[in-house]
């Protein structure tokens, strides 16, 4: 225990003995070891904490890694800009379309009507 021999430990404890007396040895060595296992407890506590922010700085990394690679690939990728889409949209050709459309369902619900009638009159 902390690099010392069984010599070293028996005559550190004839000289507490000395000093302490056999009445107060008892307590003493009590309040040493809830004094360790405290020192003990908190370094403990130290080194999960300080792994979690290990951890926690190596999650925020590969994040930012991440949000890099695809900020990268978006940006090579060919997507139509926005002021694009819009002009698209309101072009004439698309209203012109979809006027087109409207009278091909207008006609269409017309021709169900007719044959409708025709089945109700037959």
């Amino acid at each position: 225990m902390f690099g010392m021999g069984l010599g070293e430990i028996l005559f550190i404890a004839v000289i507490a003995i000395v000093f302490l007396g056999p009445e107060k040895l008892p307590d003493a060595m009590i309040k040493t070891a809830k004094f360790f296992r405290a020192v003990k407890k908190h370094l403990t506590e130290a080194k999960t904490a300080l792994d979690q922010e290990i951890n926690l700085s190596q999650l925020k990394s590969d994040a930012l890694e991440y949000k890099q690679k695809l900020t990268d690939d978006l940006t090579k990728t060919d997507l139509p800009k926005t002021d694009d889409l819009k002009k698209a949209i309101d072009s004439p050709k698309i209203e012109e379309t979809s006027r087109e459309v409207r009278d091909l369902f207008s006609d269409l619900a017309g021709n169900v009507k007719k044959i409708d009638d025709q089945i109700k009159n037959a």
